[in-house]
């Protein structure tokens, strides 16, 4: 059963395997499209700075590509960045990448900023940003290794080479925040978006 009322199914402008979890176990019938965008070279020429502001403008930028694509339906894009102190990190691209990431990140505080935006007809409609704070737990090389013999290849999908919906959670022990803007989709104002939009039954 879906809650969808949309005339056309919704997308969602990533194959986000988190993203993908959250809109399907809130009963929405959508497709995923991923942007075919390097968001590297997007940050970097766009002169932003701040962690908040760059996940807001790969939001955009995810659901603008789709949109130009797909007008008739309603895109979601979303993004999320991790500063610890003022270093931005990105996803680590191997296990050496991973435990350098872990031990930057063991034993201390940062930041998940996370951010969605609504596009339709190649317009922005709707976007949110949101922010939690992650807390990490003191870790020797060996918990670190452990954790990434556990976590397997796991670790190179997600920036800060943690899954909190699996293995990562053992990683932590504070977390200050919204547990969707953790798993990088600011969901309860999306869902009040399309409410807005009566595109859901609910």
């Amino acid at each position: 059963m879906t809650l969808w009322r949309g005339e056309h199914r919704l997308i969602l402008a990533s194959q986000s395997r988190a993203r993908k979890m959250l809109l399907a176990n809130a009963g929405i019938d959508f497709d995923a499209v991923a942007a075919d965008i390097d968001e590297r070279s997007l940050q970097q020429g766009s002169s932003l700075s701040t962690p908040g502001d760059i996940a807001a403008f790969l939001a955009r930028e995810k659901a603008l590509w789709v949109s130009a694509r797909r007008r008739e339906e309603f895109v979601v894009g979303a993004d999320q960045t991790l500063v610890l102190e003022k270093r931005l990190f990105s996803k680590p691209a191997g296990r050496a990448g991973a435990r350098e990431q872990l031990q930057a990140l063991a034993g201390r505080s940062h930041e998940l900023h996370s951010a969605v935006a609504v596009a339709r007809a190649g317009k922005i409609l709707f976007e949110n940003r949101a922010v939690a704070r992650m807390t990490m737990r003191p870790l020797s090389e060996a918990a670190i290794d452990g954790y990434l013999d556990e976590a397997g290849e796991a670790v190179t999908s997600s920036v800060g080479a943690y899954q909190l919906e699996g293995l990562g959670i053992h990683l932590f022990e504070l977390i200050e925040g919204d547990h969707f803007t953790i798993l990088g989709l600011p969901l309860l104002p999306l869902l009040a978006f399309l409410r807005s939009e009566r595109l859901l039954g609910v």
